[in-house]
């Protein structure tokens, strides 16, 4: 196994470099017979500079080779990113790719030799109809030629663009490595799905499939062949799964869904299976189907709370899974896998460790720690030898992370709402100014893990709560219950939150501003309109203002995808954008309820939430003599993908906050 997946994707984290593979004197220690040796910083005073959080990590997309010789990472010194592949025998960086200011999405390994980086750009291709969108594109470094190659290529494909549309597939084929990427064909002004093989030893290429508008994707066997593809028709609202049978692909499961739809995720743990997973009476099932009959077997009582596959990536198969609480946790099938990964997590005692990476024989494993002892850093531990070595800093100038409690609150109906509170140093924990930082998604969840804004925050001498309101992604019975409740039950379980707080004697009532970006962009404009009398500010980065016309946008961006907007519709409690309820819950048809300073910062290219949102608004709000500022953010999409716009949201939105909300 060259590394292991979470899902379709590498399990990778962000992160920073300071030298490869050698230790530094500030972290030391001593090798013991069954322990890891220590990476053990000692703790270092704050605050850090606030445009040390708003850089992007100094070290990032860590994986190490299939034969555990080499890792490849991406080196950022502020706006400028370099991937460097280096020697873990002396730690001497042998090949390096600077890539500028593109924007760098993920770093993996096709074989012992070559390299697959993922980038992404904000366009609207040539002779396509519709709205810029986030296209990500695949190149292939040959570290034994020092060349690089586009993968697909158009020179050879005229009617595929250079674009994929997924995470590509490696086999080895023949003695050969070979990629199956899922790509873009263009036809008569639309695109349609393709699959593209990629001989990387020969250098040829061909289209392998061409789908149709329904197509979901397809899986590739260890023989590179079509093994299975599955379908969605959003009209119809039916899902489809087929497998290949001969020469043909025939169908064998089925399942009418109007907007949950069922995924196939890969290789099962056994034999000629496949891994499925689709909601059932409300809860989230995985089941294994058959590749010789198609029947499909029993939910898996491996699942327990897995919330999402481990596979081996040659195989894709199914080797184990995560589930996340406070933190991420890994469970292996194979007992030896589980007894190595346990003995790593003891060997960081009381702090976070993320699986990363793992050669192929899982000797040599790559690491996030996380904590007081070890601060923030990758590290490389070698099972043979008992050792971990640090492989670098994620942030250059965050040693020691700020310590993150969790905390749980009664919401007004009195569900229980789980919450992380990051405390600032040196300060006692009484009435003290708050943010409340609130995550986007909705479908989605906080962590005790690090979060670079929130520490940021803290730092400044904030406490900051990141509250999991009701719709968040903790589990189907708590994501459910946000349904229907945006801006109402999902906005009060954050006040609440609040009450909690003051209760508690920890916050200041008088001194509480609320934060968030994309739908905490949305909840932070709720906040002011339609919760008054919470909050003395307000921040929204890529926030809804106007649902409406945010409804009718994605309509039209998803003509041929009704499900999304039946997503939304059910998140919100609306019937579509003509739905009286939709002014109810939209804070642009509120702005006379607000009565205080609102700061809008949006990203020019947001292909998510489009930027009118936050033009609108703006006028809206100075139409009505409120106090608003809007501040762009050139070149900047939906995630905050550059340094330069990161560190001016930052700081701009941390002066904001010390005008209207000041610490001291």
């Amino acid at each position: 196994m060259a590394a292991f997946l979470i899902g379709r994707r590498t399990l990778r984290t962000s992160s920073k470099h300071c030298s490869v593979a050698r230790p530094t004197g500030r972290r030391r220690g001593a090798a013991a017979a069954v322990a890891l040796v220590s990476l053990a910083a000692a703790p270092i005073g704050h605050a850090v500079p606030l445009e040390a959080y708003g850089s992007l990590p100094n070290l990032e997309d860590v994986a190490i080779s299939p034969d555990g010789s080499r890792v490849a990472f991406v080196r950022t010194d502020q706006d400028t990113r370099v991937i460097r592949i280096a020697s873990l025998a002396d730690g001497k960086v042998v090949s390096e790719l600077r890539f500028g200011t593109q924007k760098l999405r993920e770093v993996s390994w096709a074989d012992n030799d070559r390299v697959l980086i993922e980038t992404s750009t904000t366009y609207l291709p040539t002779d396509i109809v519709g709205k810029p969108d986030e296209w990500r594109q695949l190149h292939v470094y040959d570290l034994k030629h020092r060349s690089v190659r586009l993968i697909p290529d158009q020179t050879s494909l005229n009617d595929v663009m250079n674009v994929i549309d997924g995470d590509p597939t490696v086999r080895r084929v023949n003695g050969h490595t070979v990629l199956f990427v899922p790509s873009v064909v263009t036809s008569s002004s639309i695109t349609l799905p393709g699959l593209v093989r990629v001989d990387l030893d020969t250098g040829l290429q061909r289209l392998l499939r061409t789908g149709k508008l329904t197509t979901q994707g397809w899986l590739v066997d260890e023989a590179g062949e079509i093994a299975a593809q599955s379908d969605y028709d959003g009209a119809t609202q039916r899902w489809v799964l087929q497998i290949r049978r001969g020469d043909q692909m025939q169908e064998v499961a089925y399942k009418k869904e109007p907007i949950d739809v069922p995924e196939l995720l890969g290789f099962g743990p056994t034999p000629d299976t496949l891994l499925v997973a689709w909601i059932e009476n409300g809860d989230s099932v995985w089941r294994l189907l058959s590749l010789k009959d198609g029947t499909l077997g029993p939910p898996l009582a491996e699942h327990r709370k897995l919330s999402a596959p481990i596979q081996d990536p040659l195989s894709y198969r199914m080797i184990g899974g995560t589930y996340v609480d406070d933190a991420a946790h890994y469970v292996f099938f194979d007992p030896a896998l589980q007894q190595h990964w346990d003995a790593i997590v003891r060997g960081f005692p009381g702090e976070h460790v993320d699986f990363i990476s793992a050669s192929a024989d899982f000797q040599k494993i790559i690491v996030q720690v996380e904590g007081t002892r070890d601060g923030f850093a990758y590290g490389l531990v070698d099972l043979g030898t008992h050792q971990a070595k640090l492989l670098g800093d994620v942030y250059s100038a965050v040693r020691t992370p700020l310590a993150v409690q969790r905390v749980t609150y009664p919401a007004a109906d009195g569900l229980k709402i789980p919450a992380y509170l990051t405390l600032p140093a040196g300060r006692p924990p009484k009435d003290l100014p708050v943010v409340v930082l609130v995550h986007g998604g909705p479908q989605d969840q906080d962590t005790a893990e690090f979060d670079w804004w929130s520490q940021a925050l803290a730092d400044q001498g904030y406490a900051v709560l990141r509250a999991n309101y009701r719709g968040s992604s903790l589990d189907w019975e708590f994501l459910s219950a946000g349904f229907g409740q945006w801006g109402r039950k999902m906005q009060t379980d954050l006040s609440d939150g609040v009450r909690y707080l003051v209760r508690e004697g920890i916050a200041d009532p008088k001194r509480v501003c609320i934060v968030g970006a994309s739908y905490g962009g949305y909840a932070a404009l709720a906040g002011a309109a339609l919760d008054p009398g919470v909050y003395r500010c307000a921040v929204s980065v890529a926030g809804i203002s106007d649902i409406k016309r945010m409804l009718q946008w994605e309509a039209l961006a998803h003509r041929l995808s009704p499900s999304v907007v039946r997503y939304w519709d059910r998140f919100m409690g609306v019937s579509g954008p003509r739905d009286p309820v939709v002014e109810a819950i939209s804070p642009i048809s509120h702005v006379e309820a607000i009565s205080i300073p609102v700061l809008l910062i949006h990203g020019r290219d947001d292909t998510v939430v489009p930027y009118e949102q936050s033009s609108v608004m703006l006028d809206a709000l100075r139409q009505a003599g409120k106090q608003a500022e809007l501040v762009p953010l050139k070149h900047e999409d939906h995630w905050l993908s550059s340094s330069e716009t990161r560190r001016q949201m930052l700081e701009t939105s941390v002066a904001f906050l010390r005008a209207h909300n000041p610490v001291d």
